[in-house]
């Protein structure tokens, strides 16, 4: 138990340094920039798609029965169905103030909004890693894996908010880094429970699934969808292949 201690925390500590990539984005071209970050979400598409379908899914369906596997991972995505549409009303009611000369004074309320929900975003990530962990090392890596090729893209345009927002670049990345450990919290409370209760282990993984499934389903294929150029097209399929090709990789260590 301990092993999976110091492995989880391992994890969630990288992925909470991955807040600070926005440091290297301020370094490099936005040309270059743009051109990363498209081959990062197809990359994260296919580990998504690949963790969830070679990795999670089928401990799943060994551990818990058809019907309560399904609706938990039903569960995971209408959670974050529901969390994405609360704050795409909050976003809407903030871009809509900032017509108001007044609200451009200081830190705009968007700034801290977004630490709020990827404060919690971060928090649910690291019970996720905990949880996979609790199923063995290999799925708790390789679910580490697909959490940190999502998170590098993600946690880039957090970093461009909260500069926009009025942040200094200083305080950007420290409250960054603030939100992103709160990871460090959820992978603690999985374990905790985990080691009282390893019967929720299969619950937590279920909703990892549905939330995993939404991300890359709503959230990263669609951005694909907005390149329209054959290579770049090609290009992008052939990102997705190899973060699926990784996850299965990753199985030969199991």
């Amino acid at each position: 138990m301990i092993t999976i201690w110091l492995y989880a925390l391992g994890s969630v500590t990288a992925i909470s340094a991955i807040s600070l990539v926005g440091a290297i984005a301020l370094a490099v071209n936005e040309t270059r920039l743009r051109r990363i970050l498209f081959s990062l979400v197809a990359l994260a598409a296919g580990a998504l798609f690949g963790d969830v379908f070679i990795h999670i899914l089928p401990e799943i369906f060994t551990g818990a029965t058809t019907t309560n596997a399904a609706l938990w991972i039903l569960t995971g995505i209408l959670i974050f169905f529901s969390l994405e549409k609360f704050l795409h009303w909050r976003h809407s009611h903030e871009v809509d103030d900032c017509e108001n000369p007044e609200h451009h004074r200081g830190i705009h309320p968007i700034g801290h909004l977004n630490l709020i929900a990827d404060g919690l975003h971060n928090l649910l990530d690291g019970a996720i890693i905990g949880a996979s962990f609790l199923t063995s090392p290999a799925v708790g890596l390789a679910t580490t894996f697909a959490v940190i090729l999502h998170e590098i893209p993600q946690e880039i345009g957090d970093f461009g908010i909260l500069i926009h927002a009025g942040f200094s670049r200083g305080r950007a990345l420290l409250f960054n880094l603030l939100s992103a450990s709160l990871a460090i919290v959820g992978v603690t409370v999985a374990l905790l429970i985990g080691a009282a209760a390893e019967k929720f282990t299969a619950s937590f993984l279920a909703l990892a699934a549905g939330g995993f499934l939404y991300i890359a389903g709503s959230d990263l294929v669609p951005e694909l969808h907005k390149t329209t150029d054959p290579k770049k097209s090609l290009a992008q399929l052939a990102a997705v292949i190899i973060g699926i090709v990784l996850m299965f990789l990753l199985t030969l260590i199991e």
